[in-house]
């Protein structure tokens, strides 16, 4: 396994639309192994390929205490999203910004596993907003573009004033 780069907004190819995985071989696996050991160490409880500049439908989460319970969702598709929660997020992308985003409360999702087979996964909570927000990923969305232009600007100069301050 290996730990892989992470794309840090604005970055431009976050914005790209990730396809399909249309075979599901060693080669994704090992590609969903290594975003998992990225997740993980970041420390994170979602990262999609996208993120680390693999352009494939390909999310990882884990929510869970204990960080034992790794979902790999391979071509997720929300089919449901009933009720609206709104709460603070994160991302990976864009370190050390939190901000309230609206998100469905609960979301019905199909996918294909690590295996191939299609699976359907019905999430609430901080479950629900991670596949929310990791799907906005694959399609060239950052949860900063939920937000308004006033605080995109803010959130773009800050990061950029970090950046300067660690070069």
């Amino acid at each position: 396994m290996a730990l892989l780069p992470i794309l840090r907004f604005p970055d431009p190819r976050l914005k790209k639309i990730a396809a399909p995985v249309t075979k599901i071989d060693d080669s994704v696996r090992q590609l969903i192994a290594d975003m998992a050991e990225t997740m993980y160490e970041a420390p994170g409880i979602g990262l999609a390929a996208t993120q680390v500049d693999v352009h494939k439908q390909i999310v990882v989460i884990d929510v869970s205490e204990e960080r034992n319970q790794l979902l790999a969702l391979i071509n997720p598709c929300l089919d449901e999203l009933q009720g609206e929660q709104e709460g603070e997020e994160g991302c990976l992308s864009v370190p050390g910004i939190f901000e309230k985003v609206a998100r469905a409360e609960r979301v019905t999702v199909h996918y294909r596993d690590v295996d191939g087979e299609t699976r359907s996964l019905v999430a609430e909570g901080l479950l629900a907003v991670c596949i929310q927000h990791e799907i906005d990923h694959l399609n060239g969305k950052v949860f900063v573009d939920h937000l308004s232009q006033l605080k995109q600007t803010r959130i773009r100069n800050k990061l950029a004033k970090q950046a300067r301050v660690t070069a």
